[in-house]
Order: C-alpha cells, then structure tokens, then sequence
C-alpha cells in the first residue's frame, strides 16, 4: 500500500514534467516566460551549492514551522474549547468566522507597526493564517468522540485533563493531525507572504529580488524549492496521520 501511495504522485509528477518541457522545447510557450524544467533544476542546484538559496529556505522553513507551532499552541485547545463548551463556542465563533474574511496582506503591514521588520511579524502571520483550520478540525475530532466511550471512561475516575488527555485526544488524533498538516503546510505560504510585504532573508525575498530583475528562472528555482519543502512537512504529517487512524482501528477492534 506505502509503494502505491507513493508511485501515483511519482508518475503524475513525471508527466507534468515532461508535457512542461514538451510545451517549452516545441514552443508551445515562450521560454523566457516558462523555463525548462532542466533550467530551473540547475538553478535551483546552482542556489544551493551557493548557498544563497539554502540560507534562504532555512530561513522561511524557520519562520513557517514556529508560526504553525504557535498555531497550533492556540488552535487546539481553543477548537477543544469550543467543541466542550457550547457557550463559549457560541459567543467566539462568529469573530473566528470573520477574521477569514481579512487577507494577509493587509494584516502584514499592521504586523511591522506593531512588532517591527523581521522574523518575528513573520511568525506572527504564519500563526495567524493557519490557526483557523486547527480550530476547526480540533473541535470537529473532539465532538465526534463516542459518548458511550465517554461515559465509560467517566465511569472508571477519568475526568477533566485525564479524560482528554487518555480518551478524547487521542480519539481525535486523526482530525487534529489533518488540521496539523493543513496548517503546517499552509504556513509556509504566511512566510512567503510576510518576506514579500515585510521583508526578511527568506525566499520571498528571493522571489521579489528575482522578479524586481526579471529573473523567471531564479523565481521557478525559489517557487520549486518552495514546494519541496511544503511537500516534505505535507508528507510527514500524513504519515502521522495514517499511524494515528490505524491505531485507533486496532483500539476499536479490540474493544
């Protein structure tokens, strides 16, 4: 099952690889609008052995995982919190509703008069993109959970932080990581954003340079390497994901 997981995407990237080239080398489309493949992949290794490149999406992973962490430090207890507490879901949910309605962009220039230039406002915006779906996807997991298996636990003494730490959470594991990957995947588009308004040393700043110089090539090597990185913490969190639901199928099986 791993082998076939992991040849669909393999083979579908394959094919849009070679249709890209195709369209470039039987022009299709110009090629100083979309480089090659083989173009972008030796500026992206030319980046690297630079070093350049490296410094710039250590920087961005930085900023992108400590602002999902920070997410995730507010979203789930808080989607936990309003799964268990219908009053209080009741008077927060609305103003979590609308702070999706509010773009990045404009919440990055507050971000720089409030916190300063840097690392820090960054972070700060990556937290704010990607809480929602933890919010969400927590209390949807938590509010799922067995009410009998619930009332059992209650039964043998489990109350209060035992019960969600032994019964609840791990019973909504697979949601909450779904939310986890949603977020921490989704973070490094925060980070991208926060370089490009805020400035920083990361590769949205090296995406704006490129683009203030018309380099289309050295902006598909930052976006390429960009995706990596998102595609590497997308696929880890999935098999957290998948370890979680299959041991929760083996609980239930148990039971």
């Amino acid at each position: 099952m791993r082998k076939k997981n992991a040849v669909a995407p393999a083979v579908l990237g394959l094919l849009l690889l070679l249709a890209w080239d195709a369209a470039v080398r039987f022009g299709v489309v110009n090629a100083n609008f979309l480089p090659a493949p083989v173009e972008v992949a030796k500026r992206a290794y030319e980046g690297l052995r630079d070093g350049y490149l490296a410094s710039a999406a250590w920087a961005t992973l930085k900023e992108a995982l400590l602002g999902a962490s920070l997410a995730a430090a507010v979203g789930v207890p808080l989607g936990y919190a309003l799964a268990r507490w219908r009053a209080f879901a009741r008077a927060v949910q609305p103003y979590i509703g609308a702070s999706q309605a509010i773009p990045a962009v404009a919440v990055a220039p507050l971000l720089t008069i409030w916190i300063g230039y840097g690392a820090v406002s960054i972070t700060v915006l990556c937290a704010i993109m990607v809480v929602f779906p933890m919010i969400v996807t927590t209390a949807a997991g938590i509010s799922r959970v067995d009410g009998d298996v619930l009332g059992a636990a209650r039964l043998d003494g489990a109350h209060g932080l035992r019960l969600a730490r032994s019964v609840e959470l791990p019973m909504a594991a697979p949601s909450i990581l779904a939310g986890l990957r949603t977020g921490f995947t989704l973070s490094f588009t925060g980070a991208v954003v926060g370089e490009m308004v805020t400035g920083g040393d990361g590769l949205g700043l090296t995406l704006t340079s490129a683009q203030h110089s018309a380099d289309v090539t050295g902006m598909f090597a930052a976006i390429a390497l960009l995706a990596a990185c998102a595609m590497c913490v997308y696929t880890l969190f999935g098999l957290f994901e998948r370890r979680a639901g299959a041991r929760l199928d083996g609980e239930g099986a148990e039971r």
